[in-house]
């Protein structure tokens, strides 16, 4: 009962892209997986970004699916099924393709960054450690357009150009990562768990409190500005950053509470 929903990297990026005013020249977004340190003691909220593997070339289509579960119980005897009963959703899945070449270099870039997506299904060693074994958790970035916090569930790598020594300089790699909260409150449902975030460059001056009020009226949405961005210290924003800006839909999700005063200024 899934259903698979496929973006067109026309639209997505022209929708990702946050450029001048007037006939300003589009900025090109680079596409990108956040990896976040899994939470510990079974949190659903990732903890902070810990690397990222970035896209050499921004991908062509997106494919998301979305399940629901239903269970029908036969009935002994009777002439016809039974109405089936509604379980709850299926956790989303994100299918992309990511494609590396270095065939004007011929060095080992390619082989490092199928390694980098593979690392994303082996638990980490400080989770090792810790005797509760995770992988990173991952979030799909592409300009504005955030995806959900979720798990690398498999990646296809398939090497398709070699060196006369053998080294693998192209490849096409298939990454499918899984929703790994499920339905959250505050998530729009047909969205597909993709979120159209708006992108904001940090000037002298900007607090998160400030941003919150510009952009939902409500300074006590901080909190969700900064989980969105791995934000730990909130009174230190570096001039020039780049903070995505969840969508209103997304408000919910937080944690709130508070007055919005106390942790952007």
């Amino acid at each position: 009962m899934g259903s698979p929903v496929a973006f067109s990297a026309a639209g997505a990026g022209a929708s990702a892209v946050q450029g001048g005013g007037g006939g300003a020249r589009p900025k090109l977004e680079h596409a990108y997986l956040e990896l976040r340190t899994p939470p510990p003691g079974g949190s659903l909220t990732p903890g902070a970004p810990c690397g990222r593997i970035g896209f050499q070339f921004n991908p062509k289509e997106l494919s998301l699916t979305k399940a629901a579960a239903w269970q029908r119980t036969p009935a002994k005897g009777a002439k016809s099924a039974g109405p089936p009963e509604y379980q709850g959703p299926q956790p989303s899945k994100l299918t992309v393709e990511m494609f590396f070449d270095a065939s004007d270099t011929q060095d080992t870039s390619v082989v490092t960054a199928v390694e980098k997506l593979f690392a994303c299904c082996v638990p980490t060693s400080e989770t090792r450690q810790q005797q509760r074994a995770s992988p990173p958790w991952v979030v799909f970035h592409w300009g504005g357009l955030t995806g959900f916090p979720g798990y690398v569930s498999q990646v296809q790598a398939k090497y398709t150009l070699f060196t006369t020594s053998g080294v693998p300089i192209r490849a096409v790699c298939q990454v499918t990562m899984e929703e790994i909260t499920g339905e959250t409150p505050g998530q729009n449902p047909t969205s597909g768990a993709l979120h159209a975030r708006r992108v904001h460059r940090v000037r002298a001056g900007d607090t998160l409190a400030l941003l919150a009020w510009r952009e939902y009226g409500d300074p006590a949405a901080w909190r969700t500005i900064a989980e969105a961005n791995g934000i730990d210290d909130p009174m230190r924003l570096p001039e020039g950053r780049e903070l995505l800006l969840p969508a209103p839909d997304e408000l919910g999700r937080g944690e709130g509470g508070g007055d919005g005063h106390d942790g952007g200024r």
